[in-house]
């Protein structure tokens, strides 16, 4: 197969090195970006029809698609969820997940590699301001998602990402440490569960030994995460919520894929700890 020149020979060793690529303008605005933009505006209005709630909002503009959710939210805030499960059912969505550029920056990075889409791994977050119940604390993405310890995510926001939204935190080059033993429940945090309870053991200690960076970014970046590079939401202190995608993608042929046959994790109903006991640290908590 014809290699991908999508990705410099910098870009590609800046991401062995950090474990984190910004790569700026890789979606087309118009073709990849708006159609799902639009998708939410018309999800967000087709919800408030549902409750019959009155839809006063102007008509779609890119720049403002998620008008009225944040307010619909703080009046009934199960309304989120709706629209929360919704969203990642909308066509435009799934046509960018399968993109072939994805497959090909995938291989870029993972020379010969067999990438494979991780089922439950993909969807929009919709980070809410000051909510604290979803964010996601310092963490790995592989024990959230298995399928193989060779993967990546690639992340890309649909709003312009400001300080005051929480841009994403990273460590760069953490991904150096190998999969990290990690807690399935989150003491400060009793409501949290399944993926969203996990913590990582000696999170401080671990976080303090790298930098961090906190990119801004725009519809139409894309940020490039390998699975074991530590990261966290940042908290979003905004009056908008900050809204991003999540396409997940694993090589089918790295070894310890190959061994527990590709399981999924929490999303895929397994419990990560019977694939990986020894990454388990709850003893520690007893």
């Amino acid at each position: 197969m014809q290699e991908s020149r999508l990705l410099s020979t910098a870009q590609v060793e800046e991401f062995r090195e950090q474990g984190v690529l910004v790569v700026q303008g890789f979606y087309d605005l118009e073709a990849d970006i708006l159609p799902i933009q639009r998708g939410i505006h018309q999800l967000i209005g087709q919800v408030m029809k549902r409750h019959g709630l009155p839809d006063r909002r102007a008509p779609f503009r890119p720049e403002s698609f998620d008008e009225g959710y944040v307010e619909m939210i703080r009046a009934n805030r199960a309304l989120g969820g709706e629209v929360y499960d919704a969203v990642k059912q909308i066509p435009a969505f799934i046509r960018l997940l399968g993109l072939p550029q994805h497959e090909d920056v995938f291989r870029e990075l993972r020379k010969n590699s067999i990438p494979g889409i991780a089922a439950g791994g993909y969807g929009i977050r919709i980070d809410n301001p000051n909510e604290e119940k979803f964010r996601a604390p310092w963490h790995q993405e592989y024990p959230a998602q298995l399928r193989s310890l060779d993967g990546l995510v690639f992340w890309s926001p649909l709003v312009s990402v400001t300080e005051a939204l929480g841009p994403v935190r990273f460590c760069p080059g953490s991904h150096r440490l190998g999969p990290l033993p990690v807690y399935t429940r989150d003491p400060e945090n009793p409501d949290k569960a399944g993926a969203y309870a996990l913590r990582l053991k000696d999170e401080q200690k671990l976080v303090a030994r790298y930098p961090q960076i906190a990119p801004l970014t725009g519809p139409g970046d894309l940020v490039i995460i390998d699975f074991l590079t530590l990261h966290a939401s940042g908290h979003n202190r905004g009056e908008r919520s900050r809204w991003s995608m999540q396409f997940r993608y694993f090589n089918f042929d790295e070894p310890c894929g190959l061994r527990h046959g590709w399981r999924g994790s929490y999303a895929a109903g397994v419990d990560f700890v019977k694939i990986h006991p020894e990454l388990c640290a709850d003893e520690d908590l007893s």
